[in-house]
């Protein structure tokens, strides 16, 4: 393990990365902690901050952090890893504040233990996800793989080459996200192949391609009712494991009034 470690990550530069991705984790679930005990009315628990009555969110703690650990982050020479690794954590603390309350700069309202704020735990997962895969060394695969040639017209052309083939990767990613996959398309950034199926099976029936291209005829009935047999059949047992475990990292929403 130690050997993947250094190898993966020392060798390659990652350790801020890496710090980022540990703080990001630690500082959702201490959060999540403290917010679920401030709800159980837990006695020896430090409560909400609110000086002279004002309830400051931990939202405005984060983005306090973030803005620290990016300038400090920015103004550090780049062989700084300790210094940047420091940074690089801060930075994840704010992050992780800020995303644990998404929902509400979404809703602009405090919706964080309603069904809407399920929404923060998905933008909690995504960015776990995504800085995760860039641990590994994976980046966002957009087309340009060939390195610029020294003379004139082979630039030209692998600039020529290369835009074209970043539209196209970038088309397929919205495609697919119109589609109503999420999930498929963020890692088509990294993995191509992700999108190509994506773009071309159905959408999800609630999604907005659904709404443009499958309400009237007999076609757009068919592939409609196509859609929502996948719903049912592949999508909706992993929407009810995906709110188990949001429920269990985040606590159960309360119900509607």
């Amino acid at each position: 393990m130690s050997d993947w470690f250094h190898r993966t990550i020392v060798e390659t530069g990652r350790v801020p990365l890496f710090c980022f991705f540990v703080a990001l984790i630690v500082a959702f679930g201490v959060i999540r902690l403290s917010v679920r005990m401030i709800r159980a009315n837990v006695r020896w628990w430090p409560g909400n901050v609110e000086p002279g009555g004002l309830h400051v969110h931990h939202m405005v703690f984060g983005v306090i952090l973030m803005v620290v650990g990016g300038l400090a982050g920015l103004a550090l020479p780049d062989r700084a890893t300790v210094g940047l690794a420091v940074t690089g954590s801060v930075f994840g603390i704010g992050v992780a504040l800020v995303l644990d309350e998404f929902a509400l700069i979404l809703h602009l309202q405090d919706v964080y233990w309603s069904e809407a704020g399920r929404a923060s735990i998905d933008a909690v997962f995504v960015a776990v996800a995504v800085t995760g895969l860039l641990l590994l060394g994976l980046r966002p695969d957009l087309g340009l793989g060939g390195a610029f040639t020294d003379d004139g017209a082979g630039r030209a052309v692998t600039v020529l080459v290369g835009s074209v083939a970043v539209l196209l990767n970038l088309g397929l990613v919205a495609l697919t996200l119109v589609k109503g996959k999420i999930w498929t398309g963020l890692l088509g950034l990294f993995v191509p192949v992700f999108v190509m199926v994506g773009a071309i099976r159905v959408g999800r029936p609630h999604s907005p391609w659904a709404r443009w291209r499958y309400r009237g005829g007999t076609r757009g009935a068919h592939k409609l009712a196509k859609a929502q047999r996948r719903e049912v059949r592949y999508r909706q047992p992993l929407i009810r494991l995906k709110i188990r475990v949001q429920e269990a990292i985040g606590g159960r929403p309360d119900a509607p009034s």
